[in-house]
């Protein structure tokens, strides 16, 4: 290498360490995030271009950006989980390619996985899973991922996750299944894939309660038909004695009304009800 070239080379390492101490300078009373290092690393390339120097084989340049910027800080634990709710795939990535666990939770036992489910970040569901994350992991209230793709209300999370096995009649802790969070939430798309892949619609939970309890006393008009016209069993009663009818307030007398013309249309067979009316 000439002498002028490393002069130079000299004359960027000069800058770019400036440049690298302006970044920590600007950011001195919070600790770096690996995506600012990642940004003043790029400076550094940039600057090193700008002379001339991409001409240099890519492993000396890589080696002399390390040794300017320091070496890439491990992602941790909560950067992890963090980049899972924020869908930042390259961080999820990182940690993992390092030896990262996959199924890594917080003190509620939350997994990442969890978190992208509620969150609704498909390619997320997708990485952690190809590298992986157990789909039967249960929080502390038992919740499996596919409670809380239920909960969240992404129809392809729930799909990525059946795909992948997910039970769609699984239990948590309440005794409530699939079906029971999104009718809870109100995510009609997922109520009416969960029934199409034969989701068991009468399970009941601890209270007794079926989807169909709940989508009355929550006034979830599209659900409750949906449930009625996939067979919802309205006779079943909760550990109240009550079933979804007779649990309707005064204000709800629309959804009596609902109820009563969708179950005499189904006796005539104007409704045919799905095969998925078993009850656990």
């Amino acid at each position: 290498m000439h002498l002028y070239h490393i002069f130079g080379l000299l004359i960027v390492v000069s800058d770019s360490c400036h440049l690298v101490r302006g970044e920590i300078s600007r950011n001195q009373n919070s600790q770096i995030t690996s995506d600012q290092q990642h940004q003043a690393k790029e400076k550094v390339l940039l600057s090193l271009q700008q002379i001339g120097f991409f001409l240099i084989e890519p492993l000396p340049l890589l080696l002399l950006c390390v040794c300017l910027c320091g070496q890439i800080e491990p992602v941790d634990t909560a950067e992890f989980m963090n980049a899972a709710s924020e869908c930042k795939l390259d961080i999820i990535d990182r940690y993992l390619e390092d030896g990262g666990n996959p199924n890594a939770h917080d003190e509620l036992k939350r997994t990442a996985l969890h978190r992208a489910c509620l969150e609704g970040h498909a390619p997320v569901v997708q990485m952690l899973l190809g590298k992986g994350a157990d789909i039967n992991l249960k929080d502390q209230l038992g919740s499996r991922a596919i409670h809380w793709a239920c909960r969240g209300g992404n129809l392809t999370v729930v799909e990525v996750l059946k795909s992948h096995g997910a039970d769609l009649n699984v239990r948590d802790k309440l005794h409530s299944t699939p079906l029971h969070v999104a009718t809870r939430t109100g995510h009609t798309s997922i109520v009416e894939y969960l029934l199409s892949c034969g989701a068991l619609i009468n399970s009941r939970d601890r209270e007794g309660d079926t989807a169909l309890h709940d989508a009355v006393r929550l006034n979830r008009y599209k659900i409750v038909k949906l449930l009625i016209v996939a067979g919802a069993d309205t006779k079943i009663k909760n550990h109240e004695g009550l079933t979804a009818v007779q649990q309707v307030k005064q204000w709800q007398f629309d959804i009596v009304e609902t109820l009563q013309r969708l179950e005499k249309l189904r006796k005539v067979g104007v409704l045919s009800p799905s095969n998925n009316s078993g009850e656990e």
